[in-house]
């Protein structure tokens, strides 16, 4: 075996829940799917290495009828990505001031679903990688230990599979054969000594790091295969054996990292380790019906066809860059032999636990978004049919499984309103914030950024506009003119649709370009005494590595702490006073010295962040708290500043986009890119912020006037949404955009006498509020 130092011993086993799901010995299931179709989700065909998959939807109706009969059932459980649970429980969530319990979102889990297991028929849970975020620390392999102990004591069977925090080197070529095998904690506290204490284990790999499990279910028996961080051409020959071995039973394979995620936050990517796993793995084994992996933030599954011609469903769920970490959100998904579906919900037993009054928006029971509840349309036997024809159903007597989850969540829950956006309709569809001191924005700009070249701050100082510094100037004596361009490529929910990204930045060759503010802007001024809300987009390139691009910085407001009443420090003490950049880990840190210099250093840290993938991060100040909280894409990370106001300034030291500013000089460039950019001089709400809309529903008509006489030449006239388009229609119909002023006139030229109805809708790009209506008339 390969547990190379023990764990600190179990608890004491508590009585076996009863295994009624798992006694059931029976004919073997095979893994192949052969006619997979959503209701609700999204299914996406693969790219032109795997035949596309024709899918029929289900009815809703069929499906919520199928429901409520009775059918042979059974739900399996999905942890994904648990790393911040681990890493914050001791430092946030358990802090009795929180919530008051002492509990944490993963023990949460762990403990619902032990409890719930027999109502809703749970056989296996399965993890899906990244158990613990840092993996040297010693409490959060404990934290993990205790939560995952919980089913132990339940005799709830499960699977664990190592994530990229979970072993000592990530790094994407290097393989599971080339660990220190001796040194990986993983191996200490879920390697094969304790998967063999489950009665579903089959067996591990040479190294110890990947693992099968068998569970029986309704008659049947299923596969779990668990591999884990970048599994090696050994690993996948093991497990192309074990397959061969149990030939007759369906397998769902699981691995960190099978597929992404589009900045759609909503269709699926392919990655090149999942493709690699797809080639030489999936592709050829027809019992791999199902795949789920984390890793990637968000939810999405794509539909691909194997070698066999059948489908095989990816799933993807992970949401650690969510509310608290992933706010305890587990996977549910329901087998439906009976009526041949699976349904998968999204659900959180830490949301349900917290006290009334610590509920915010952000709380929601279920995630009802796109892909994080669907039913996929699956004939069982058809599907299994290749390699087990003789798969049957069990006996129909279970109820609605998804059914019972949501009672038993839901029952005396009192559920917040949920955050909700839509993506724009237009360049202009965001609110316009009063006490805005500059806005910075790229859309229509093209091509590569000259030296010299401009971006306009679209709230009129042209002083605040952004240049880019000639590389003459730059200090970098390797930069090239093609290293900065303009881009079409955005967030999508900024209404700008356009970036400037910066290529090629290299710590190690000195490469670096950049922008900056003007000597004498009035932005460089602003200390934000009153708090402040900065947003911004980014995007990190795919090309990032430690060694080029560790603690690369976006967004800079200049200068040198060590002259400006900074208590002197190891790091970081010559650095400017505020700056907004990426780790060595690759996690968004915000560090600010505020107002009151002698305070030092304050910091915000996100979790780790993907590349190739656009966020909105937003950071607000507010004096009533003196916190700066950083929100990325909406959502507040762990770990925020306290005990600061506004900013510390170096004299009118300009803001910096694309590069450091230490030492008096600049530095270690952005490799990314960087969106629109604003700065509010208070705290605003999310209702404000860039990812909202513009408020188009308050278009107003001020002449002609309701049941009023007018001149033969008319002209319409009203307030409305600045950038918004009005249509209107009396006779003759115009189109006309409210001005800056929030005024609109649109001429209707001369109409004959009568009486009229003119109506007026105002729009956003696809955007359009309902029309209002004026009766009026025309004099003879």
């Amino acid at each position: 075996m390969h547990l190379l130092s023990p764990r600190p011993a179990h608890r004491g086993a508590t009585p076996a829940r009863t295994a009624c799901l798992r006694a059931v010995a029976g004919v073997g299931v095979a893994a192949t799917v052969a006619g997979l179709a959503t209701a609700g989700g999204l299914v996406t065909a693969g790219p032109a290495a795997a035949a596309p998959v024709e899918a029929a939807t289900v009815e809703a109706a069929t499906v919520e009828a199928a429901a409520t009969e009775p059918a042979s059932r059974f739900t399996l459980a999905v942890l994904p990505d648990t790393q911040f649970y681990s890493r914050y429980a001791e430092s946030e969530f358990e802090r009795p001031d929180r919530y008051g319990d002492g509990n944490n979102p993963f023990a949460a889990q762990t403990e619902w679903l032990a409890e719930h297991a027999d109502e809703l028929r749970i056989p296996f849970v399965t993890h899906l990688g990244d158990v613990v975020d840092q993996v040297n620390q010693e409490g959060e392999w404990r934290t993990a230990d205790a939560a995952m102990q919980t089913l132990d004591d339940a005799d709830l069977p499960y699977s664990v599979l190592a994530g990229n925090h979970d072993v000592r080197n990530s790094s994407s070529n290097h393989y599971d054969d080339q660990y220190d095998l001796a040194r990986e904690p993983f191996l200490r506290w879920f390697g094969p000594d304790r998967a063999a204490e489950q009665s579903t284990y089959g067996g591990s790999d040479p190294t110890g790091m990947n693992q099968y499990h068998v569970f029986e279910a309704e008659g049947q028996q299923f596969m779990v295969l668990a591999l884990s961080w970048r599994a090696s051409d050994a690993t996948l020959r093991w497990a192309d054996e074990v397959m061969a071995q149990h030939p007759t039973v369906p397998v769902i394979l699981t691995s960190h990292d099978i597929i992404g995620i589009q900045d759609d936050g909503v269709s699926p990517q392919e990655t090149g380790y999942g493709l690699r796993l797809w080639d030489q793995l999936i592709k050829g084994n027809d019992q791999i019906f199902m795949t789920l992996n984390g890793h990637f933030h968000g939810a999405t599954q794509l539909v691909k066809q194997n070698d066999a011609g059948h489908a095989v469903t990816q799933v993807l769920m992970d949401y650690q860059m969510a509310y608290e970490g992933g706010n305890g959100y587990l996977g549910l998904f329901e087998f439906d032999l009976t009526n041949d579906t699976i349904s998968a919900q999204t659900a959180s037993p830490w949301v349900v636990a917290k006290p009334q009054e610590k509920l915010t928006s952000y709380d929601q029971a279920f995630l009802e978004g796109p892909n994080e509840q669907f039913t996929l349309d699956i004939d069982f036997s058809e599907r299994f049919a290749g390699f087990n024809p003789g798969f049957t159903a069990g006996s129909a007597d279970e109820p609605s499984l998804t059914q019972a989850a949501r009672d038993i969540l839901l029952d005396g829950f009192v559920s917040p309103d949920p955050v909700t956006t839509e993506l724009p309709g237009s360049t202009a569809d965001y609110p316009q914030v009063e006490g805005t001191l500059a806005h910075w924005r790229m859309n229509g700009l093209r091509g590569v950024v000259a030296q010299g070249g401009v971006i306009r701050d679209v709230e009129g100082n042209n002083r605040n506009n952004l240049m880019r510094v000639p590389i003459s100037r730059s200090g970098s004596p390797t930069a090239q003119l093609r290293d900065v361009n303009f881009s079409q490529e955005a967030h999508p929910y900024s209404s700008d649709g356009a970036a400037v990204c910066f290529s090629n930045a290299s710590k190690q060759t000195d490469r670096y370009s950049y922008l900056t503010t003007r000597a004498d802007a009035p932005v460089n001024l602003a200390a934000l005494e009153n708090g402040y809300t900065i947003e911004t987009f980014l995007q990190i390139d795919e090309s990032w590595t430690q060694s080029d691009n560790a603690w690369m910085k976006a967004i800079v407001r200049s200068g040198n702490r060590s002259q400006i009443g900074v208590p002197q420090t190891r790091w970081d003490w010559t650095a400017s006073p505020v700056a907004l950049g990426l780790s060595n880990l690759k996690e968004f840190q915000w560090t600010e010295v505020p107002i009151d210099t002698a305070k030092g250093d304050r910091t915000s840290w996100s979790g780790e962040i993907m590349v190739d993938t656009w966020a909105h991060v937003a950071l607000v100040n507010d004096p009533a708290t003196a916190t700066t909280t950083m929100y990325v894409d909406g959502a507040p990370v762990l770990r925020n500043a306290s005990n600061t106001v506004g900013h510390g300034l170096d004299d009118a030291m300009p803001w910096i986009f694309g590069a450091d500013w230490v030492d008096d000089q600049a530095t270690n460039g952005w490799n990314g890119c960087i969106g629109e950019t604003r700065v509010v001089d208070h705290p605003i709400g999310r209702d404000e912020w860039l990812t909202a809309r513009a408020d188009i529903e308050g278009l107003t008509v001020t002449s002609p006037a309701v049941d009023t006489t007018t001149s033969p030449a008319v002209t319409a006239t009203g307030t409305g949404t600045p950038g918004a388009t009005v249509t209107v229609t009396a006779g003759i119909t115009r189109t006309v955009v409210v001005g800056k002023d929030g005024t609109w006139r649109a001429a209707l030229g001369t109409l004959r006498p009568g009486t009229y109805e003119l109506t007026a809708q105002q729009s956003l790009g696809e955007r359009s509020a309902d029309p209002v209506s004026v009766p009026f008339r025309v004099a003879r």
